[in-house]
Parts: C-alpha cells; structure tokens; sequence
C-alpha cells in the first residue's frame, strides 16, 4: 500500500502526462529510430531536415522541464528499466541519451515507462484512497529520523529493502562513531561502552540521560532514566546484532512490512540518542 497521499499521487499523474504531451511535440521535430535500425552504434532520434533549430531547442527545454518533475513520479513506483552496462535507470530523466552515439534507450523505452508509470500510480492512488476511507493512521518512511531515513532512501525506493536496513543501520553507527572518535572498535562494542553505566575513560566518551542532581525533579528523572539508559544499550546492541548483522549476511529479501519495522526501531533508537549528553574524560588522573 502507497505510502503517499491521494492527491500528492494525482499531482504526480499530471506531471507524467505534461511530460508526454512536452515529449510528442519534440518528437514530431524528430526522425525516430529504434536500437536495431541503429545497430547499436547511431542515436536513435536526431532533428529532421529544415526544421527551425530555436523552436527544436525551446521543444527540447520544455521536455527536459517536465521530465524534471516526472522523474519523481519514477523514483516513487520503482518503474526503471535494465539497461545493460548501466543497470537500473529512469528513460523519463535520461531521456535526452537517446540524441547521443550508441543511445541506451530509444523513443519506445520512454513511452513505455511513461504508461507504466501511469499504471502504478492509479494503482497506488486507488491503495491511498481505500486508506484514507478507513480509520487507521497514516506512515511515511520519510518521517522517520533523518539519518535512519537519509541512508535508506534510495535503496527504499527500488525496493531494495534490506539493503535500505543494511545502510541506515551502518549509518546510525557511522554517525555516533564519527560524533565520539571512536572509530577504534567495532560496533556492538561501541554501543556497549558508549552505553553502559559509569564514568567515562580517557579516550571512550558516553552517551548518558541528562539531568542536574541538584534539582529534585531532575533527581526524580535520573532514578527513572538510569534503567532506562540499561535499556538503551540492550537495545542498541540488540538491533546491532538481529537487525544489522542478520542483513548484511543474508541474501534473503525482507517485505516492505518487515523492513519498515525494522527502521521504525533504529528511527526510535536514533532519537533516543539525540537526546543523551556527551560525557568525555579529556584528562586521565590515574596515578
């Protein structure tokens, strides 16, 4: 089910369409060809004879206008298309590749991922409607904390979905690590000495609860964060180890559902970091 609004889908179906419509009319200027006619070696459009070369430019740039705004609408139903030696790419964006030697894509591939595009998104938009009828709350990955979300983004939309877990999971580490220099050892033990109770040593900061013991509601708060930051560091040695290591060794694809679930619990986890303290002994006093 779409993770987006009714009417942000609805948008994004009128700016494939703009495209379409900015697209015939430059082709109409164009000598259109296909990879076998080419032979793999000419482009497969060029301009046609006596055409006014101004009105083939200002064509060209009200296409490459449009498919500015279309080629969201690719990036959110995933309809990219194989190409070899390049992999997975978007003909509506990569569009003007077809003017050049040995073009990868021919008028047909941008046609084609154009109606397709079209198709996803009327299925998606019919998914947002059925949701938007009933009482459940709506979620958006992107909402999700922005290291989390950053990292997985472009593999989430490809559908790469373990790959997304994979990459914010490094990333929430990667972040920490840089924050406290502590590029020294490897991941689950920078969470557990990042997290556990005590002082820190020279050289190995701590995230710890904030709070001014001379307060007595910030006393309060202490007595309740302390399990609480116990907890912390079962947790973020606990993603590290189920979460982390299970899909960087695994090639097994995970559901949208599973990884989604599994990025809500680094989101979560990254907030809870957010709002710890960073305690350091800059100095060792040890005799």
């Amino acid at each position: 089910m779409s993770d987006h609004g009714a009417d942000y889908l609805r948008r994004l179906r009128e700016a494939v369409e703009k495209f379409e419509e900015a697209f015939d009319a430059w082709m109409a200027t164009q000598v259109e060809s296909t990879h076998l006619a080419a032979r793999g070696l000419m482009p497969t459009v060029w301009t046609k004879d006596d055409q006014d070369e101004a009105v083939v430019r200002r064509l060209e740039l009200d296409v490459a206008e449009s498919a500015g705004i279309a080629a969201r609408a690719v990036a959110v139903t995933g309809a990219y298309i194989g190409v070899q030696g390049l992999g997975l790419i978007d003909p509506i964006s990569n569009w003007s590749f077809m003017s050049a030697p040995k073009a990868p894509i021919a008028p047909r591939d941008v046609r084609m991922t154009a109606s397709n595009v079209k198709g996803r998104l009327d299925s998606m938009i019919t998914d947002a409607e059925a949701r938007d009828d009933t009482s459940l709350p709506s979620f958006s990955p992107a909402q999700l904390h922005q290291v989390v979300w950053t990292a997985a983004a472009a593999h989430w939309t490809t559908h790469q979905y373990r790959v997304a877990v994979r990459e914010a999971s490094e990333a929430l580490t990667v972040h920490w690590k840089n924050k406290l220099e502590r590029n020294d050892v490897d991941d689950t033990v920078f969470w557990q000495q990042t997290l556990s109770a005590g002082e820190p040593t020279l050289g190995k900061p701590k995230l710890t609860w904030p709070g001014d013991n001379s307060d007595k509601t910030a006393r309060s708060m202490r007595g309740g964060l302390e399990p609480l930051a116990k907890a912390l560091n079962g947790l973020a040695t606990g993603l590290n180890l189920t979460v982390r290591n299970v899909t960087t060794h695994t090639r097994d694809e995970l559901s949208e559902q599973e990884a989604m679930e599994r990025l809500s619990a680094y989101s979560y986890l990254a907030r809870l970091l957010d709002q710890c303290e960073i305690t350091r002994k800059d100095v060792d006093s040890s005799p």
